[in-house]
């Protein structure tokens, strides 16, 4: 088996072959660091690389497998982990000069679960500096580049993460989402991530840890090998006062359900939010015909989502303050400017702005369960603009909006998060110029299930997400050209 057949063979796949030892895991781990090798320094996308521990902690996997133990879920599975996440004796930056030489002792929950459940750490994954905005620059590693278009923004704050899955180096991916982290590189990648319900996968340590703005989650190249990743890592924590106390497992069961009358909202501007470029228009107007054609009731209704932009905007400069405020008195000259503001703007914050966004929540919260009491799912644009140009810290928002600041085009992705909602970003399809556009599905809070049965049966109509990215197609007639002479 080739090395581009084992990057892109599913993630459960990979698991049977190695479970068998008809692939072992020093094989899988092999070809996927040939990959990175070949395909990594156009994209950017993995920072920081440790092969000989990756290496022989594969071959630890396969004596494991020998001698008869027992073997996770993920057993075998290379996988880099978002550099905000820390790991264990491999350099954790956060996307800051101020951590450029930091190595953390411990693994945090989410690294931990992944590892515990038998997959093989080989390094980390881009980010923007404290996962600020969505568009994967720093100035420790440089820019990550979409692998569909390398002039195009590979989205954020999981863009590594999310251009290296599209790119074969790994099968599964870590992230964390607070206004369309997972979702947007999902969505600009061509890949799949979840925003789950808030406390559905545990954060810990954490300085906040009541808060439910940012949440942990998973990726992947299809929903089912999402689910498998989300099942790994959701469950209940004690050191996590949020975390849900549901069986995890009930995330990986079958997926293939009827949706004959399921009843879909459609809202691709979310009533208002942003206007749609018209490529992002266009790629998602045919997706009713495909909803409809599985069974589903459409109807274009959208929730009454007033409010949530102050939700957002207050509770996050808030949170920001909180998380970042003395790193900014200590190294000014290390932050950059865009962060340092919304720093600042949470220290401008009183008491009643932090309460008025607390209490906006709650009836954000409440209009979202009664929303769902008439729909099984929102379907809605993930971003309002296809990938845009790299060299930008942000773009402009469609039909001529000046953007104001690095939040405003990111609107349909942060609403869904201060509604408290679980949201799903599946591929849609592409634009003329071959660009991906992504589709958010949205759930009501706790009906995580919901939203993966629902992308799982939409993805499998649809096969968006089999559609290589250039970038990986011309490494390997390169490597074919090689071979030939």
């Amino acid at each position: 088996m080739t090395t581009d057949d084992l990057c892109f063979l599913p993630a459960r796949t990979m698991v049977d072959l190695v479970r068998t030892g008809e692939v072992s895991a020093v094989q899988l781990v092999r070809a996927h660091l040939d990959r990175i090798e070949a395909v990594n320094p156009a994209v950017n996308a993995i920072v920081t690389l440790v092969p000989e521990r990756a290496l022989a902690e594969a071959a630890a996997a396969d004596a494991a497998r020998r001698a008869g133990r027992p073997l996770g879920p993920l057993h075998g599975l290379p996988v880099a982990h978002k550099d905000t996440h820390r790991t264990a004796g491999i350099r954790t930056t956060y996307g800051s000069r101020i951590f450029a030489d930091h190595v953390p002792g411990d693994d945090e929950l989410v690294v931990a679960r992944i590892r515990a459940a038998g997959a093989i750490t080989i390094g980390k994954t881009n980010v923007p500096e404290f996962a600020a905005g969505s568009h994967t620059f720093n100035e420790v590693f440089g820019l990550t580049r979409n692998p569909y278009a390398l002039d195009r923004s590979a989205g954020g704050s999981s863009g590594g993460a999310a251009a290296a899955l599209a790119c074969g180096m790994h099968p599964i991916a870590d992230g964390n989402d607070m206004g369309g982290s997972l979702r947007n590189p999902a969505s600009f990648c061509n890949v799949v991530g979840l925003r789950p319900s808030a406390g559905r996968v545990p954060q810990y340590p954490s300085v906040l840890p009541w808060s439910s703005l940012t949440v942990p989650g998973p990726m992947a190249r299809s929903v089912d090998d999402l689910a498998l990743l989300a099942s790994v890592i959701a469950g209940p924590d004690p050191r996590c006062p949020i975390s849900l106390g549901d069986d995890p497992r009930t995330l990986d069961g079958p997926l293939e359900v009827d949706l004959r009358g399921a009843r879909v909202a459609w809202a691709p501007d979310l009533g208002g939010a942003t206007a749609l470029d018209p490529a992002v228009a266009a790629v998602l107007a045919p997706q009713v015909e495909v909803l409809e054609g599985l069974g589903c009731t459409v109807v274009e209704d959208h929730p009454d989502l007033t409010g949530a932009d102050d939700v957002f905007r207050t509770l996050r400069a808030w949170q920001f303050q909180l998380a970042y405020g003395e790193l900014l008195d200590a190294h000014r000259d290390l932050v950059k400017p865009s962060l340092a503001a919304n720093i600042e703007a949470g220290r401008a914050l009183r008491a009643d702005d932090v309460a008025r966004a607390e209490r906006t929540r709650g009836v954000l919260w409440e209009r979202m369960h009664a929303f769902f009491d008439r729909y099984d799912v929102l379907v809605a644009a993930v971003s309002p603009v296809p990938p845009f140009d790299a060299r930008l810290e942000y773009p402009d928002l469609p039909a001529g909006g000046d953007a104001t600041g690095y939040l405003d085009w990111m609107r349909l992705a942060y609403w869904i998060s201060a509604s408290g909602c679980p949201a799903l970003s599946v591929p849609a399809g592409f634009t003329a110029a071959g660009l991906p556009v992504g589709m958010q599905i949205v759930g009501r809070p706790g009906a995580d299930r919901r939203v993966l049965v629902v992308g799982h049966m939409y993805e499998t109509t649809t096969g968006h997400g089999r559609r290589r990215p250039p970038v990986v197609d011309a490494a390997v007639a390169t490597a074919a050209g090689g071979e030939s002479r």
